[in-house]
């Protein structure tokens, strides 16, 4: 892709998956609502191409949007209890700017982060636990309707339909990926849930590095690794995106601890940052942090 790539929400946790993966790969526009120290930025962005500004603020996100190809869309509170005043206005308000923005521009690709909350609702206490093993052959793919388990889900079923209004209007490519439980360098310790939805850092950039290559017109998929025991299916993401996830939550101990004869950080892992703790920063700026924050 010539031209640069629109990422909102640089700084948060899913953003920085990205940079830290294929920062190198894009001319990069990066939005966000606080500045974003240098450690944050990949080499080359310079500093008219770093927007701090609020995604509501329509002139603003014209600007940061103007002349790019794609956009990745993160921003948002991420607080799975967030409040209703919250979620409209950073999320639904936000997602509504922002990709109003981009079709108006004639962005040619929009990959929007939904979450694993939009289908919350599909976790019965029938279902579970077992939806989250091995032998249960339980699988959302992407074709069900949004059931949200929550406000924050809410809103993340409204960017979808969204994205559906904007690439029938528009014919602006557009991926909604409902990403699971992100963490860096092991699945969630001790939590089954996490496990089945575990989504590693690399996995994370390829996919959306996937999104901004592969050519599809409006596609809902699932954003986890290869993992054996999940709920998700990852095949539409196979098939319309070109998704080859490398990380599976099976090649760890239910505490996190790599398999004896599974070897994941000889399959490429690159290593950790010792100046990033795995879990330490919230998903986006200025709000709480959240435990399950996807």
């Amino acid at each position: 892709m010539d031209e640069p790539v629109l990422l909102t929400g640089a700084g948060g946790r899913v953003g920085q998956a990205i940079l830290r993966g294929i920062g190198d790969d894009y001319e990069w526009r990066l939005l966000d609502r606080e500045p974003l120290p240098a450690a944050k930025v990949p080499a080359g962005v310079t500093d008219a191409d770093r927007y701090v500004a609020d995604i509501t603020d329509e002139r603003a996100v014209r600007e940061a949007v103007a002349d790019v190809g794609a956009v990745i869309h993160l921003a948002g509170d991420p607080r799975k209890t967030a409040p209703w005043d919250s979620v409209l206005r950073n999320n639904i308000d936000g997602a509504q700017v922002v990709m109003r923005a981009a079709a108006e521009a004639g962005v040619e690709r929009f990959a929007f982060a939904s979450s694993n909350h939009a289908v919350g609702g599909y976790e019965t206490e029938e279902r579970t636990p077992d939806l989250y093993r091995e032998d249960d052959d339980y699988r959302l793919d992407g074709t069900e309707l949004p059931r949200p388990g929550n406000l924050y889900g809410v809103s993340k079923a409204a960017g979808e339909s969204l994205g559906r209004f904007y690439h029938d209007e528009y014919d602006m490519s557009v991926v909604c990926v409902r990403i699971g439980n992100l963490t860096k360098d092991h699945p969630p310790r001790e939590y089954e849930r996490g496990q089945a939805m575990w989504l590693s850092h690399r996995d994370c950039a390829h996919l959306f590095d996937r999104c901004l290559r592969a050519d599809y017109g409006y596609e809902v998929v699932y954003g986890i690794s290869d993992n054996d025991r999940r709920y998700y299916s990852i095949e539409r993401a196979r098939e319309a995106l070109g998704y080859d996830p490398a990380d599976n939550s099976a090649d760890y101990t239910f505490e996190g601890e790599p398999k004896p004869d599974r070897d994941p950080d000889g399959r490429g892992e690159y290593a950790a940052d010792p100046d990033v703790a795995a879990d330490d920063a919230p998903a986006e700026p200025n709000f709480p942090a959240d435990p399950d924050d996807a």
